[in-house]
């Protein structure tokens, strides 16, 4: 049995790059995606497999899914999911993505005052007339995300977060 493992580990070095994953993220980071890839890995083998995907999917309220469509979601990964893979498919999809600081810096080119908000009329404005433009939809969900305070203001540090963490910072109220 041994052999096998070290074997094992020795591909997965080789192959994948995934060797490096783990340093990609956040200790905290991690554990969010292990929590998340115990969730969808409703027969705890270890592996996400299409009938894991139609169960997540199912607890959430999607009950249609088609066969196709999980099947297209289990081949976006090279082999079996398990959670080394899970999270390599994380780091491609976040890969293009700018550092969080860098972000906020191209919004505070918007704030000159650093107050840290920016009015709701500017980004609206500029998302909808500018390169790839937002349809009113899009604007209605990034509200619904991101909604204004009373003053019409946006913290576009908390987008940022988001986008490059992938969840709200818990508010403080």
């Amino acid at each position: 049995m041994a052999p096998k493992k070290a074997k094992r580990r020795q591909q997965q070095g080789e192959g994948g790059g995934s060797s490096n994953v783990f340093s990609m993220f956040e200790q905290s980071q991690i554990q969010e995606y292990k929590e998340a890839f115990t969730i969808i890995d409703q027969n705890r083998d270890g592996i996400i497999s299409k009938d894991d995907l139609r169960d997540v999917l199912a607890t959430m309220g999607q009950l249609n899914v088609k066969n196709e469509e999980l099947e297209a979601m289990v081949k976006e990964a090279s082999g079996p999911i398990n959670f080394t893979v899970f999270l390599t498919m994380f780091g491609e999809k976040l890969k293009g993505a700018d550092p969080e600081d860098v972000i906020v810096s191209a919004f505070k080119v918007l704030d000159p005052e650093v107050t840290g908000s920016i009015k709701k009329e500017m980004i609206e404005e500029l998302l909808t007339t500018q390169c790839d433009r937002f349809t009113a939809e899009e604007m209605t969900n990034l509200w619904a995300a991101f909604p204004p305070d009373v003053a019409g203001n946006v913290d576009y540090k908390n987008i940022c977060y988001v986008i490059t963490h992938g969840e709200d910072k818990e508010e403080e109220e």
